[in-house]
């Protein structure tokens, strides 16, 4: 019999909060990490706009020993290690002793690139022929299983440890994959997330397409736009999202907090046919992707209440609520209510998918609806296919029973996640 699997930890290192109190009401408030970033522009980056989590030193003395602070400048591995950590006390978790690891609980974080300034060094040492110069910590900060590897160490986990990466599709697909795990009996309990190092070596790519906001880098809080009528391109972030997640036999013999469950969901690709391309997605693969995470959750689309979109401030963010209308065949006033988060964090690329489905779960939990600060001049392609009553501006109180997180991505890739709120 398929095993249940339910959310019972959140951890967050977001451009706009570090820690889930933070970030709830960052999210609720519609207080923006982005920020302008004078660096950028001395490079010549024509979009110098980025969001980023900013650690002072009290907290990374919270997350990290002295010796693990030593050397250490993977930025994703530092978000990814500090909301693992804490997911996993959040949902009430003891680290495992030192003879015996907890073969019942995994790691799987996923990643695009970890470590990439740690690498830009390591390089440079290299060339110079300063090979020893390296030092012992250059291969977990730049492995991509790195931050898996980290966490499964540091708190014991014996199960699965591994890690994915599938572009901004990378943390919703991390956390299926971890569901099913579960479901499948393999394990009890999974530690699940994602993230992005942040900065130019990163970013530079995307702005060299010229896919990034060309808004006025003065008014930093208002250029990332998903569905506006002014939207000119995304703003590149970063950070990490964690779950832990859990069979719920496992959290009610331990009693432990239930923030939402997870009823299925769907991984695809477009195979880059279709009109898919490496930077677009094949629609009918869009949904069919859709369509596929409500036959495994087992629910109609009339009862999904919450749409957590890719939705990105491009010129796609339209040919998307096509697709949802499509696939759910709703439309009007019928449509679901619907929100993007990179209107507040940018996007965060392979973190993406995780702090979002973070703030997914967090609006299950607490009944709220988190508004779409930019949204007020709604694309008329989009009011077209929707009512403008479908996409609030405004943060409010809401109580959403069943939500569909879905993140798409270069290469075509999909996925989408079904949660729904638990009722005890």
């Amino acid at each position: 019999m398929k095993q249940r699997v339910v959310v019972t930890g959140l951890g967050i290192c977001a451009p706009n909060g570090i820690g889930i109190s933070e970030f709830s009401e960052a999210m609720f408030r519609g207080r923006s990490g982005i920020r302008y970033m004078e660096t950028l522009r001395q490079l010549g980056f024509r979009c110098p706009l980025g969001a980023a989590p900013e650690v002072p030193q009290d907290i990374m003395e919270r997350y990290f020993s002295a010796l693990e602070r030593r050397g250490l400048t993977a930025t994703g591995l530092i978000y990814g290690a500090m909301a693992g950590q804490e997911a996993w006390y959040d949902a009430g978790l003891d680290v495992a002793p030192p003879e015996e690891p907890d073969w019942d609980t995994g790691v799987l974080f996923g990643t695009g690139i970890l470590g990439v300034d740690t690498f830009r060094e390591a390089v440079m040492q290299v060339d110079a022929g300063n090979v020893r110069r390296l030092g012992s910590t250059t291969v977990p900060q730049t492995m991509g299983s790195g931050v898996s590897a980290w966490l499964a160490g540091k708190l014991g986990c014996g199960n699965w440890a591994s890690a994915n990466s599938s572009a901004c599709s990378t943390g919703t697909e991390a956390i299926l994959q971890a569901s099913w795990h579960i479901r499948q009996g393999r394990a009890l309990r999974m530690l699940v997330g994602s993230c992005s190092d942040s900065g130019p070596y990163i970013w530079g790519g995307f702005d060299a397409m010229r896919i990034l906001s060309s808004l006025d880098p003065a008014d930093p809080a208002a250029a990332s736009r998903p569905m506006s009528a002014r939207a000119s391109g995304f703003v590149p972030g970063s950070g990490a999202g964690a779950l832990l997640l859990e069979s719920l036999e496992s959290a009610r013999s331990r009693g432990a907090r239930i923030y939402a469950e997870i009823l299925g969901g769907a991984v695809n690709n477009g195979g880059q046919r279709g009109g898919g391309s490496m930077t677009a997605a094949n629609a009918e693969g869009v949904r069919r992707c859709i369509r596929g995470s409500l036959e495994d959750a087992g629910v109609d689309s009339g009862a999904i209440d919450l749409i957590n979109g890719h939705l990105t401030a491009t010129t796609r963010d339209p040919e998307e609520i096509r697709n949802w209308c499509q696939a759910l065949g709703r439309s009007g006033r019928d449509f679901p209510l619907i929100n993007s988060s990179k209107d507040v964090l940018g996007h965060g690329l392979a973190a993406s998918g995780s702090m979002e489905s973070v703030g997914t779960v967090l609006q299950l939990s607490q009944g709220v609806i988190y508004g779409n600060t930019n949204a007020s001049d709604l694309h008329p392609e989009i009011s077209r296919q929707i009512d403008p009553a479908c996409v609030p501006v405004k943060s409010r109180n809401h109580q959403v029973n069943i939500a569909a997180k879905a993140s798409f991505g270069f290469g075509d890739v999909n996925s989408c996640i079904i949660f729904s709120r638990h009722n005890t």
